[in-house]
């Protein structure tokens, strides 16, 4: 029931992106200009590595659900020894990725507010802060979730069968996150 109702959830979260696009291009059709000027401003190169990051994030978070379907949720070898990781070890890297391309996203927004490209600046400015912000919201969420999972398994004396449920479902999440972001980088820095 919980995936289930994941997936519910996860479809209503499609609908406020999809809103979220049809913004961006109802608004780039009006002022193709302002599209041109403004989208000079972004970095696409450094854009290309943070999203980089966080696909490899998502095979890193898959690795910790395949471990988790062993009911493995800690390594059994030394740290170095990727192979024998667990959930866990796999929650972890994906969080440190995910903590990186939410730094990332941070010297982005810096950057574009040092060139003057604000929220309030143009309607760019406006549809380019809300898609990527919430994103950026929702990548917290995926952290937070991380570390729920991850300090379950702690607090825990075995690994259950609900945890890796836990752990799936996290994923599922992050999976959607990441495929989001896919589509926003290929919107905003892809096509201009």
């Amino acid at each position: 029931m919980v995936t289930v109702g994941t997936v519910v959830w996860l479809s209503s979260e499609l609908m406020f992106f999809a809103a979220l696009f049809a913004a961006y291009f109802t608004i780039k059709n009006i002022s193709p200009q302002l599209w041109d000027q403004e989208t000079e401003l972004l970095n696409v190169p450094f854009a290309l590595a943070n999203t980089t990051i966080l696909v490899l994030s998502s095979i890193a978070c898959q690795y910790g659900v395949f471990a988790a379907e062993r009911g493995k949720a800690g390594r059994t070898g030394k740290l170095y020894q990727v192979g024998q990781w667990g959930m866990r070890e796999f929650f972890v890297l994906t969080y440190l990725m995910g903590a990186v391309f939410i730094g990332g996203q941070a010297t982005e927004y810096a950057e574009l507010v040092h060139e003057n490209l604000t929220l309030s600046s143009s309607p760019y400015g406006s549809l380019f802060y809300l898609a990527t912000g919430f994103h950026g919201i929702h990548v917290v969420g995926g952290l937070l979730a991380f570390l729920l999972v991850i300090g379950r398994t702690f607090a825990a004396r075995r690994f259950t069968h609900e945890q890796a449920i836990s752990a799936i479902v996290v994923s599922y999440y992050w999976h959607f996150v990441d495929i989001v972001w896919v589509g926003l980088f290929i919107t905003i820095y892809v096509i201009k």
